[in-house]
């Protein structure tokens, strides 16, 4: 199985998993064979991706991602709840203890995870899976930080929550660019993080920790961050881990700014070490982020085209490929798997849709 986005479907492509609107209605059962005429409706339905099998997608399995685990296992109980919660129903929102404890278990029980972004995000469910991955990828880093088993679950339930704030913020503004928008509507977007602290402020299970990304996660190390303009170590560990999570997330899958490949998102957090990040948090997440997913197509330095099979936890910018297609475009007859790791003058320059 393999995501590719609609305008790389070529037609009798497999489809992999029931595919589902955006108010959860079957569309189509996995099974079902995509025509290149469904694409235009697909797309009038806000769905870009899907996932599929063919031949390119012998030998990957996404469904061991934590990412694609945990949106398996958490995604409806952090819905059920954000949205009981934006219906005045604050009683059951201290519910959202049990998903922090649950994404940490999974994580503490792999001890060399690495955070592999592989799974289709729609409009629908934006939020909710932009919160879930946060999280995980915080815990990941608050462990490489070797930070206490209490402030680790302080920090994934603050992240868990840190955009609560949108609850209070129009429809109207979600789908805006920061980069694009007008000053009104960039400072209505702000408004997100007074909005979430100020509805949490007097919930007295939440840790000051959890409050504190709340309010803190959009401040940089360079005072250029918001509310408050907090710089270095002003700024609290879970909001400097936070922040980094947040914005790797945001760049990859376009939330309020330019979507970037996975890689280029790396290297641009990576740019500002020491600018708008704190230096250890950039270095804990480097190590623990696959720079090329599960999944996807790659172009190597010696002009062949392949398909990442697998990761290498301990270098996640050389992972294990399967060549598809030589520098000629041809297929090769035989699998020919080349594991990075060990073929050192190999490299990926870039990452494809598709061929």
């Amino acid at each position: 199985m393999r995501i590719i986005s609609l305008d790389a479907v070529k037609g009798d492509e497999l489809l992999a998993r029931d595919l589902f609107t955006v108010n959860d209605s079957l569309l189509l059962p996995a099974g079902t064979t995509i025509k290149r005429e469904y694409v235009k409706r697909l797309k009038e339905l806000n769905i870009e991706y899907l996932y599929i099998e063919d031949d390119l997608a012998q030998g990957i399995n996404l469904s061991n991602s934590l990412e694609f685990q945990i949106k398996e296992q958490c995604q409806d109980a952090i819905r059920e709840l954000l949205v009981k919660y934006s219906y005045h129903d604050e009683n059951e929102l201290e519910d959202i203890k049990v998903v922090a404890d649950e994404i940490i278990y999974d994580i503490m029980n792999e001890p060399e995870v690495i955070y592999n972004l592989s799974s289709i995000r729609d409009k629908s469910d934006s939020t909710y899976s932009h919160s879930l991955n946060v999280c995980a990828l915080s815990v990941i880093l608050a462990i490489k930080l070797k930070l206490p088993k209490l402030k680790i679950r302080d920090i994934a339930i603050g992240c868990l929550l840190h955009d609560i704030g949108f609850t209070y913020i129009s429809q109207e503004f979600f789908n805006l660019n920061l980069d694009t928008c007008s000053v009104k509507e960039e400072r209505e977007i702000k408004k997100h993080i007074i909005y979430g602290y100020s509805a949490i402020e007097k919930m007295d299970w939440l840790s000051s920790t959890a409050k504190d990304i709340i309010i803190s996660h959009h401040e940089r190390i360079n005072g250029n961050g918001y509310p408050f303009h907090l710089k270095e170590e002003r700024i609290k560990i879970g909001s400097r881990i936070a922040a980094v999570c947040d914005e790797f997330d945001s760049r990859v899958y376009g939330n309020f700014v330019t979507k970037m490949k996975v890689h280029d998102a790396i290297d641009y957090i990576l740019s500002q070490a020491g600018v708008l990040f704190d230096f250890s948090v950039v270095k804990a997440f480097v190590d623990s982020v696959a720079a090329y997913p599960t999944g996807i197509l790659v172009r190597t330095n010696e002009e062949e085209t392949g398909i990442v099979l697998r990761q290498n936890p301990q270098c996640p910018t050389r992972p294990v490929i399967r060549i598809v297609e030589d520098k000629e475009g041809k297929k090769p007859e035989l699998w020919i798997e080349k594991n990075l790791t060990k073929e050192l003058t190999l490299f990926i320059t870039d990452t494809l849709d598709d061929i």
